[in-house]
């Protein structure tokens, strides 16, 4: 009797241990710790025309923003070390640090930090279920994020959000934003996915991808130091450079030096599709 009860005891025990090891092991996905580049293949994010808003499914209040919007904005000194958002900030030039903070006493992932060169903005994104923060809450410039594993898929769910860009051209983000992201690793190589919701700015979600190799080498940079300073001499106090509508006198420039069509360059939801390159290779009828 006692033999038989001590080996149901230890098959039972042999099966909530291989669970509790599957489920540990499920929920820990895979390491990527280290430090990553940018390997870009996609739109360079760091230098977009005055217009350029193809294939981003803006509406026309962000458009309107948008061609308000002056370069000379950026000489202000408010504006001269504003630190990009998480949604935009992974597509622009970096280093990436990726490292693990663990519970010292059950060595189970509380937290996947993040350190990115450009601004130095330290991430923390949640390992342990916690729940995000109420609307209220402050909002940042990497926002409140949250992680888990699915498969060997890190996907990431970020709110609180600081306004931002979308495109540093004068594409807004709004800090209703929210931001879905989903990191894979394929042996040196990350993939990062990015899905961006916005309610106030976009009519879709608006993704795009970035692949980052990893460093094996020492001697990048890692740090940004950024100091605003006076640029442009005896300008008014309080003046703001911007285009009042319809004077933006260089709305059509990029457009008209490409073929491209003007109304296909100022974007929106079907300049996404494939459907758009039947308009893309129509001769332009005049200017539009």
């Amino acid at each position: 009797m006692k033999s038989s009860i001590l080996g149901a005891l230890t098959v039972m025990c042999l099966a909530v241990n291989g669970q509790s090891a599957g489920a540990f092991s499920a929920a820990t996905g895979i390491d990527m710790s280290g430090s990553w580049s940018p390997a870009p293949h996609e739109e360079s994010f760091a230098d977009p025309q005055i217009a350029e808003y193809l294939g981003v499914p803006i509406n026309d209040t962000a458009r309107t923003w948008a061609l308000a919007w002056s370069p000379s904005r950026l000489t202000l000194p408010e504006h001269q070390c504003q630190v990009h958002v998480a949604p935009y900030i992974y597509g622009g030039p970096l280093n990436l640090r990726i490292w693990e903070e663990k519970d010292p006493n059950r060595q189970r992932v509380i937290a996947i930090r993040h350190y990115i060169s450009t601004y130095e903005q330290n991430r923390t994104i949640w390992m342990d279920g916690r729940p995000h923060p109420p609307e209220g809450a402050a909002h940042t410039w990497m926002g409140f994020s949250t992680g888990k594993w699915e498969g060997n898929m890190l996907t990431v769910y970020t709110t609180h959000l600081k306004q931002g860009w979308l495109r540093r051209n004068g594409l807004p983000e709004s800090d209703h934003a929210t931001l879905v992201e989903h990191f894979l690793r394929h042996g040196d190589l990350l993939t990062h996915v990015s899905v961006v919701t916005d309610p106030i700015f976009l009519t879709e979600p608006f993704v795009r991808t970035q692949v980052f190799r990893r460093l094996t080498q020492q001697g990048q940079n890692w740090l940004y130091p950024c100091d605003s300073v006076i640029e442009i001499a005896n300008r008014p106090r309080g003046e703001v450079p911007h285009f009042l509508p319809d004077e933006n006198p260089f709305v059509y420039e990029f457009a008209d030096a490409t073929g491209i069509p003007r109304d296909v360059m100022l974007g929106g939801a079907q300049t996404m599709y494939p459907d758009i390159q039947a308009k893309l290779k129509r001769p332009p009828a005049g200017r539009r």
